[in-house]
C-alpha cells in the first residue's frame, strides 16, 4: 500500500460505478483506553523558533480532553504552510478532539499549540476555518443554506452585525464553488447528507481562512462529492492554504494528502503516505482491526 513519490495528485475522472471500494475503518476502535495522571510536571512548553519559523502549525507535548480524563498524551508534530495532511486513526484515537484543541475550541492541559506563530485565541481564530463532523450538526435549526455560509462571516463582522453586501456576494461565491447555487434558498435539513457537508464546507471557505481543519469531511458522501470537496481543497492548497482533515477512508490517503498523521492517544508515526501506510504501522495504530488492501473477487 505504498504510493510512488515520482506520481502524485493523480486526480483522474472516473465514473462512480467504476471507483473501487473505499477501506472503511470506522467500525475500527481504539484499542488504548482513556486515562487520568497529573500534568504537574508538563510544563506549558515554548516551542523554540527554529521549529517554528516555517510552520502553519506547530502542537508540542499536548494532553487534552474531558472531565479530567486525556484522549491526547503527549501529542506532538508540526505542518508546514500550504501542506495537506490527513489524520487517520481507530474511533475515539482522539482524532476529533486534537482538531478542537487547533480551533481553540477546546484547552490544552498541558503542552502548547500555535497557529502561525500563535496560541489559538480570539484574536487568531479567523485564520481557521473548521468544519465538525456532519452528525454533530443539529439539522433541524430552520435556517437557509446562505444564512449558515453567511455564519461563517461573523468572526469578521461580528455576532450581532448584518452581513455587508460584500459579505454576501463572498457566501454566494463560496456556494458557487462547491456547487450549491440552486440550493442557495433551500433549508438545510431538507438536504442530503453530501449536500449538508458541501455547504459546511463553504461556511468555512467564505471566511477566507489561512488553516482549514475538516473533520470526517467525505463521510456518508458519494463518489462525485468526495471527488468535488478533495479537488476543491486542492486548489486551496495550491494557493497557499494549510489544510487538515481527518478520514476513516485510508484508500483516499496516498492520492490526497502531503503527510499522514498515525493517531492513537499518542502519535504512532507521521510522515509521507508511503511511510506511514505500512503494515506495521497500521496495526500499532488500529490493532487487529485493520484490513490490508481491497477484497479478492470470486
Amino acid at each position: 500500500m505504498k504510493s510512488d513519490p515520482a506520481v502524485r495528485h493523480d486526480h483522474t475522472h472516473v465514473a462512480p460505478h467504476e471507483a473501487p471500494p473505499a477501506l472503511d475503518h470506522s467500525h475500527a476502535v481504539a484499542p488504548a483506553t482513556f486515562h487520568v495522571h497529573p500534568h504537574e510536571g508538563h510544563a506549558k512548553l515554548a516551542p523554540s523558533l527554529d521549529k517554528i519559523v516555517e510552520q502553519a502549525l506547530w502542537v508540542e507535548g499536548v494532553c487534552a480532553g474531558y472531565f479530567g480524563r486525556d484522549v491526547l498524551d503527549e501529542v506532538t508534530f508540526g505542518v508546514k504552510r500550504g501542506e495537506f495532511v490527513g489524520i487517520i486513526g481507530p474511533n475515539g484515537s482522539g482524532k476529533s478532539t486534537l482538531l478542537k484543541v487547533i480551533a481553540g475550541l477546546l484547552p490544552v492541559q498541558c503542552g502548547s499549540v500555535l497557529v502561525f506563530g500563535q496560541p489559538p485565541s480570539p484574536e487568531v481564530r479567523h485564520l481557521i476555518g473548521y468544519v465538525p463532523q456532519s452528525e454533530s450538526v443539529n439539522w433541524s435549526f430552520p435556517v437557509t443554506v446562505t444564512d449558515v455560509v453567511l455564519m461563517g462571516t461573523y468572526g469578521r463582522v461580528g455576532l450581532f452585525r448584518r452581513p455587508s453586501a460584500a459579505d454576501r456576494q463572498a457566501a454566494a461565491e463560496a456556494i458557487e464553488q462547491l456547487g450549491m447555487s440552486a440550493y442557495a434558498g433551500a433549508q438545510i435539513g431538507q438536504l442530503s447528507g453530501g449536500q449538508q457537508q458541501r455547504v459546511f464546507v463553504a461556511r468555512a471557505l467564505v471566511q477566507r481562512p489561512q488553516l482549514m481543519l475538516l473533520d470526517e469531511p467525505i463521510a456518508g458522501v458519494d463518489a462525485t462529492t468526495q471527488h468535488a470537496i478533495f479537488t476543491l481543497l486542492e486548489g486551496l492548497k495550491q494557493k497557499g492554504t494549510t489544510i487538515i482533515a481527518t478520514t476513516h477512508d485510508l484508500s483516499c490517503v496516498a492520492e490526497w494528502f502531503d503527510r499522514v498523521l498515525a493517531l492513537n492517544h499518542r502519535v504512532v508515526a507521521f510522515g509521507s503516505p508511503s511511510e506511514v501506510l505500512t503494515r506495521e504501522t497500521l496495526s500499532a495504530t488500529y490493532g487487529s482491526h485493520v484490513l490490508f488492501g481491497a477484497p479478492t473477487p470470486a
